[in-house]
């Protein structure tokens, strides 16, 4: 490759890696530095020909030139040829034990540090994909061999002494025309797929086993691995119908202070192959799988696609696949790629579109970071005996008057030492025993010292001192308000015993009972009328004038006493409306010349008159005549008796302020 082809790939290098640093989220641990950037390693693996297949005996339309490039026919001139070169090629002679030591086992070391890592296996149906990613008893793939060098490694890092503790799950689903299956529990549906607020894709219900050894991993794989939907088609008997997915997740704990957390996730993926219809010859439920496959594999280019070229929005949640695989292109695990290609002259096409995927998917640039988070430690719960929460006497109490006279006093207990005295530290039951044997140790040696320890060991036991105190102090209270509880009970059971004509010379000490509470009637809210500020002026000038529109009026109503014998009256302040004889009738005068003699607008003036009673008025006017008396209003449609009332006050009061 020419200087000037190095630099387009450098730049579009540094695009995706600026594009991929604003998607991906850094934990706590890289918070304040930026990851390393991580391309995508891609490899490509040539399957031998298959006896009995159509074009056995043909020259393959590719050919391996080294360890990382091959070459293929072009097929738009037959004398020249297709170059490609990857991180690693595997020829047609090529192990499994070639292809998972050269490209899988090197990153297998990532989970311990707390980092994601991710496999997939991708390729046209025929390719020889679910062989790479599985095998055979003979020859095991690439999830057997990760399982059993993981295991390993976990039982190496985890041991006794190691500062860290680890555990390992296994999760196991298919994507089936875009449903989550879980195959480890099939009853369970369609799963969602969900991000938490790190970033992170997770599956909220998808079952996760705990696995030790690899005959745990074999228990739950095997019978798995037999829920998978497979088909039968021309080109393949056991054609994969989904795009399987392994997730295997590797939990450590720190030992020693601070307690940290580290979680890295291991994806082994093995995608269903395109297909084309026309060779396979799909029908039915075939032809609607195979619509489903190929739709996710043409989502998963376009995400490639979008990486490469640094767009803005990157297509992950168009298929559930891309979704599932976020983390894995362009996200924050390691990941390799491994191209399954067949050399048979009739997959041509599906060869040169594998090939032209993985060169796209090699430019992806991801940003792993380490998975880390620091966990308090919290201390095991005091349990404490029925004794040591009641106390002494409360326990002799609780034992009964049987148990008293029966039982005889034990003889006290000889005085521990120093050295075998109960520590508050021995309650702490899931620490880990090495940690739990030093401090142990620690508070032995300080308390051979004649030390009473430091503050951190004598927390809980004065935690629980204080505790004990304090219930103590709780259970003399119960027991004097339940005295003086009997007491009044015991006062008001005698009064009701005595005679009413002794109740007179009782004791005034005698505590009577208390008398219902007087029922009340709400009092009603006072109401009143805002005036014009004009109006109320001239009244205060003429006070000769009556125009009091509001008045103070008292009434009186009866309370129920105490003893019920002497009704107590009590007088109310409420306010009525009154309107003067001569203005109310000077106000209806007016209403009446203006029904009248108004037109529509001046109707219109009226409260309580919009445009369509105005009109039915004018209308009712022109038919009848003039109305005798404002009453007559009644009579027109739309204007009942119960609103008469309400509409002559609210419109003499508005002609007694525009008048003044």
């Amino acid at each position: 490759m020419d200087a000037g082809g190095t630099a387009q790939r450098r730049r579009r290098e540094m695009a995706a890696a600026i594009s991929g640093a604003g998607r991906c989220r850094l934990s706590k641990a890289g918070a304040g530095r930026r990851p390393p950037p991580a391309r995508v390693r891609v490899a490509v693996r040539l399957r031998p020909f298959v006896d009995g297949t159509d074009g056995a005996g043909d020259p393959p339309c590719v050919r391996g030139l080294d360890s990382c490039s091959l070459e293929i026919a072009n097929w738009r001139n037959h004398q020249e040829t297709l170059k490609y070169q990857f991180d690693a090629f595997y020829g047609e002679k090529s192990s499994q034990q070639d292809i998972y030591a050269g490209s899988v086992q090197p990153i297998l070391r990532h989970l311990l540090e707390g980092q994601n890592a991710s496999v997939l296996a991708y390729g046209p149906t025929g390719a020889g994909k679910t062989h790479t990613m599985l095998g055979s008893p003979e020859q095991p793939g690439v999830i057997p061999r990760a399982l059993m060098d993981l295991l390993q490694l976990t039982r190496e890092e985890g041991g006794e002494g190691r500062p860290w503790a680890l555990s390992v799950t296994m999760s196991y689903l298919e994507i089936y025309q875009e449903k989550v299956l879980d195959l480890l529990d099939p009853a369970s549906g369609d799963l969602v797929i969900r991000e938490d607020c790190r970033g992170n894709i997770l599956i909220p219900g998808l079952t996760q086993k705990p696995i030790t050894s690899f005959a745990d991993f074999e228990r739950h794989f095997l019978p798995a691995s037999r829920n998978r939907t497979v088909g039968a088609t021309r080109l393949n008997q056991r054609s994969s119908r989904s795009h399987a997915v392994l997730l295997v997740k590797v939990d450590q704990r720190e030992r020693l202070a601070p307690f940290r957390q580290r979680e890295g996730k291991l994806y082994l993926i093995d995608l269903a192959g395109s297909e084309d219809n026309r060779r396979t010859g799909n029908k039915g439920l075939r032809l609607k799988e195979s619509g489903a496959i190929n739709s996710s594999l043409f989502v998963l280019g376009k995400v490639v696609d979008a990486l490469n070229q640094g767009l803005p929005r990157v297509p992950y949640r168009d298929s559930k696949l891309t979704r599932l695989l976020q983390d894995s292109l362009g996200g924050s695990a390691h990941s390799i790629l491994i191209a399954n290609i067949a050399p048979e002259r009739r997959f041509y096409l599906d060869t040169v579109s594998a090939l032209n995927f993985a060169a796209r998917s090699k430019e992806v640039v991801n940003r792993p970071f380490t998975n880390e988070s620091l966990q308090l430690r919290v201390l095991a719960p005091v349990k404490l005996s029925q004794k040591e929460l009641l106390g002494r006497s409360e326990a002799k109490r609780a034992r009964g008057p049987e148990e008293e006279g029966i039982g005889s006093p034990e003889p006290p207990a000889a005085p521990a030492s120093a050295s075998q005295e109960l520590s508050p530290l021995q309650k702490l039951s899931s620490m880990d025993p090495a940690v739990l044997e030093r401090l142990l140790s620690l508070d032995r040696l300080l308390g051979s010292q004649g030390s009473q320890g430091t503050h951190g060991l004598n927390t809980p036991r004065r935690e629980r001192m204080v505790l004990m105190k304090t219930m103590e102090e709780k259970d003399l209270e119960i027991e004097r308000l339940k005295m003086k509880q009997k007491e009044l009970e015991a006062k008001v059971l005698a009064q009701e015993a005595v005679d009413p004509k002794d109740k007179e010379n009782s004791s005034p000490t005698m505590l009577r009972p208390l008398a219902c509470r007087a029922v009340t009637v709400a009092k009603p809210l006072k109401k009143a009328v805002v005036m014009p500020l004009q109006l109320i002026q001239e009244q205060v000038a003429s006070p000769s004038a009556e125009i009091h529109i509001l008045k103070k009026k008292g009434r009186k109503r009866k309370l129920e006493s105490l003893d019920a014998s002497e009704p107590e009256e009590k007088a109310e302040d409420c306010w009525e409306l009154q309107i003067s004889p001569e203005l109310l009738a000077h106000g209806r005068q007016k209403i009446l010349d203006l029904l009248n003699e108004g037109s529509a607008r001046d109707l219109r003036s009226l409260q309580r008159i919009g445009q369509k009673k105005a009109q039915l008025i004018v209308g009712w006017r022109e038919l009848h005549g003039p109305f005798s008396q404002v009453e007559d209003l009644e009579r027109v449609e739309g204007i009942s008796g119960k609103q008469m009332e309400s509409f002559l006050k609210a419109n003499i009061l508005g002609l007694a302020a525009s008048q003044r």
